[in-house]
């Protein structure tokens, strides 16, 4: 379903359970950061594909919702939110996508649609194999809509004018093959993508 082309294994979770409260640091950065981009897409594309902008906008309220528990799972576990150094993976992801027009917004929406699917598939590991019970729920409360979040970017792509169902899903083949290699090659951190 979500078109990974690799897997995370469980040492990853044993890895990042050691510093579990960084972890919960950067994942609540990436959910500021998914709102961001799905605003920045409505901000990008509003005049050339307006029928982006609600499902877009539904994105980034979810994202902020996720970013705002995650805020007060912070507090409650006595960790202040404060900067952290982003990680490679993103940057690393969209260095993969094409260049200009068209093929360029699609590669995009894709890219948002892969780091989706692997934050879903990691909250999966989470929600299994964390050793705290509440933050295991926690994990599974989130799975449903980060799922649903990678299929609805999937079809934003398909539903730009002139774009090919079968030319998605091979260029999802293409560049979830680039982020499998891009997710081997980033440091080890206790981060969501690391």
């Amino acid at each position: 379903m979500l078109h990974l082309a690799s897997t995370t294994p469980r040492s990853w979770v044993d890895r990042v359970s050691a510093d579990l409260d960084e972890l919960l640091l950067d994942h609540t950065h990436c959910e500021k950061k998914a709102a961001s981009t799905a605003l920045n897409l409505v901000f990008r594309h509003d005049a050339t594909f307006p029928h982006l902008a609600a499902p877009l906008a539904a994105v980034a309220r979810e994202e902020l919702e996720h970013f705002e528990r995650l805020l007060e799972l912070l507090a409650d576990r006595g960790v202040a939110f404060r900067a952290v150094t982003p990680g490679p993976y993103a940057a690393r992801l969209l260095g993969g996508a094409r260049s200009g027009g068209l093929a360029r917004t699609v590669d995009t929406l894709l890219c948002a649609a892969l780091i989706e699917a692997r934050s879903c598939e990691r909250m999966t590991r989470l929600a299994e194999y964390l050793p705290e019970v509440g933050l295991r729920n926690f994990y599974r409360d989130l799975l449903q809509s980060e799922a649903r979040h990678f299929s609805l970017y999937v079809d934003m792509a398909r539903s730009l004018p002139g774009v090919k169902d079968a030319a998605v899903e091979e260029r999802v083949r293409e560049l979830a093959a680039h982020e499998a290699d891009v997710l081997a090659n980033v440091p080890a951190a206790p981060r969501m993508h690391g």
